[in-house]
């Protein structure tokens, strides 16, 4: 065991490491690494600065090697579209370090609690979701920022058009006058036309980076406009009112299911928490449902480690009702609107 305590500290160490080499190539070469995703949001500091920052930092050769890799086999492309939803500077090849140093803590911590194998294998898997989860996280909350921020949004943008605005021109103006995360999406798209990029594929580009229906509707109306005309100002006035209600009734339906939701994760989180809390404090007590005497060290003739089927099948029962339930509560609270 002391082996692979030394070994999960020199894995943690390189990582750690490659981590320090990544983090100086400065705020430049993450924009760069991030492509389509990510526009030079610093215009106004002057060009000067950036040539500088160019010429004082570099990617390093790992992650650049690492995101090659990636890319060819197809890894580093999605996962790139998904740190991008979560706005994430980072790259591919510094994720899975991030994930390859989380499962070796989390391992590290199970081992130190609860001492074994079969925990700090749990933890050493349980790690690798952690990052994944993080980034679901933070892909809702902008989500959903972006969504109550759209209605106003287009708002602001009619009004610039019945101004006499170009559509240019007003979505500049959103990306001046609301705060993010829509002001830096639709920067990024003011961006990517002025660098020649058509507006259809610019649209794309953003609905691919904030996957929102409210989103995609407001793009289908400027799209079928361009083709057949009619007064653009009118048509996203209405659409931004039809947002607007939705994201009103959206915040009474959570008030309203909101104790539903809480239920639902308490109920779900209760059980296992607690389990965890109680082996941990006694592993005996709790290992009688799991392990025989002879695994605890109060036989040991043998010297084998013997497991009680029936234990492993009462935890799977119980973990797999659990799921059940959760999944079924979420399913009654989540109100389609």
């Amino acid at each position: 065991m002391v082996w692979v305590v030394g070994l999960m500290f020199i894995l943690t160490a390189g990582v750690l490491a490659a981590g320090v080499m990544v983090s100086r190539q400065g705020d430049t070469a993450t924009q760069k690494r991030l492509g389509q995703f990510v526009g030079n949001l610093d215009d106004d500091r002057g060009e000067d600065q950036s040539k500088n920052r160019k010429k004082t930092s570099s990617p390093s050769a790992l992650t650049q090697s690492l995101d090659q890799v990636l890319e060819e086999r197809g890894i580093g492309r999605g996962l790139s579209t998904e740190l991008a939803r979560a706005d994430l500077k980072i790259t591919a090849a510094e994720f899975w370090a991030v994930s390859l140093m989380t499962m070796v803590v989390v391992a590290g911590l199970c081992w130190l609690i609860y001492g074994g194998f079969i925990m700090p294998l749990a933890g050493f898997l349980g790690g690798f979701f952690l990052p994944k989860i993080y980034i679901k996280m933070r892909q809702k909350r902008r989500l959903n920022a972006f969504n109550d921020q759209l209605g106003d949004g287009i708002t602001l943008m009619a009004n610039g058009l019945r101004a006499g605005y170009s559509l240019l021109q007003a979505m500049e103006a959103v990306a001046r006058e609301m705060p993010d995360p829509m002001a830096t999406e639709f920067r990024r798209v003011v961006q990517e036309i002025g660098l020649g990029v058509d507006n259809e594929r610019a649209f794309n580009n953003l609905l691919r980076r904030v996957p929102s229906n409210d989103l995609d509707m407001m793009i289908t109306a400027i799209n079928v406009q361009q083709e057949v005309g009619g007064n653009l100002s009118e048509i996203l006035e209405i659409i931004g009112f039809v947002i607007r209600e939705r994201v009103r009734i959206k915040g009474e339906i959570q008030v309203l299911t909101a104790q539903g939701q809480l239920s639902g994760y308490v109920i779900s989180a209760l059980p296992i928490i607690l389990g965890l809390l109680l082996y941990a404090m006694n592993q005996e007590y709790i290992g009688r449902m799991v392990f025989s005497c002879e695994s605890r060290g109060i036989d040991v003739d043998n010297g084998g480690l013997c497991s009680q089927p029936c234990g492993w099948i009462m935890i799977g029962i119980a973990l797999l009702g659990i799921a059940t339930g959760f999944y079924a509560i979420q399913k009654i609270v989540d109100i389609d609107v």
